[in-house]
């Protein structure tokens, strides 16, 4: 099965069109959403809209801070992300919301865990930035993968039986074996608002047949994503931002 992994739309409907079209040209099977469709872009509505209607046809979806915020749930956040949180709450509908509210913080799936942030406390939506980071998120879960997002850009660590963690940065389109013994934590980028200077869109594609992951990167639409954004009145650092990737 070839699993398209996207987290952290952040209501970038053009970046998430590109990697749906790129990710189905591909022949994917399958959909796996890691949280966080709302805040600093401006179609919240029909980003949600799009993942509820994709997992209502089998995709898997978790929820991320971003989302917890749409609730009311979490105010942990900078000046300019509240401000785009302010904005999006009217922007969602009755049902959007529920979808949302409805959305598990980790979902198990054979060998593997999605998750938006640090598999050993989700609900406190820490960082994994560095290995120490990375061990303590691989070490709250029994899976021998985790999959996640919430830092924006693609990174891989494995940990190997002697305990050794080691961290590299895919190549976008350089397929990595995920093999066993060794566990692996893969943080997929952004599909929304990536910050590795990569202004690309980012997501990944694993196939569990041969274990493989393999980075991707999509152009898209910047200036229209950021023109919207421009006009919605929401803070002028959030558009220029998609520009840079950072």
């Amino acid at each position: 099965m070839l699993i398209a992994l996207m987290t952290d739309l952040h209501s970038n409907r053009e970046a998430f069109s590109a990697c749906l079209a790129h990710a189905r040209a591909r022949g994917a099977d399958r959909f796996v959403f890691l949280g966080d469709y709302v805040g600093y872009g401006a179609d919240p509505l029909w980003v949600v809209q799009t993942v509820a209607a994709l997992v209502a046809e089998g995709a898997i979806a978790v929820r991320g801070n971003h989302d917890e915020a749409a609730l009311g749930r979490n105010d942990r956040m900078n000046e300019a992300a509240q401000a785009a949180i302010r904005w999006t709450i009217p922007q969602l509908d009755t049902a959007a919301l529920a979808f949302l509210a409805g959305l598990p913080l980790t979902v198990p799936d054979d060998d593997r865990l999605y998750v938006h942030a640090d598999a050993s406390a989700p609900e406190r939506w820490r960082y994994v930035t560095d290995a120490l980071t990375a061990r303590t998120s691989l070490e709250g879960t029994a899976a021998r993968l985790v999959f996640s997002g919430h830092v924006h850009e693609p990174c891989v660590y494995s940990l190997s039986s002697l305990d050794k963690i080691t961290r590299f940065i895919p190549s976008a389109g350089v397929p990595v074996p995920l093999l066993p013994p060794r566990r692996w934590l893969g943080l997929i980028g952004s599909v929304g608002q990536p910050r590795d200077g990569n202004p690309a869109a980012a997501y990944a594609l694993y196939d569990t047949r041969t274990a493989m992951l393999t980075a991707q990167r999509v152009p898209y639409d910047i200036a229209t994503a950021a023109a919207k954004i421009r006009a919605a009145g929401l803070p002028a650092l959030l558009a220029d931002r998609l520009f840079r990737g950072h």
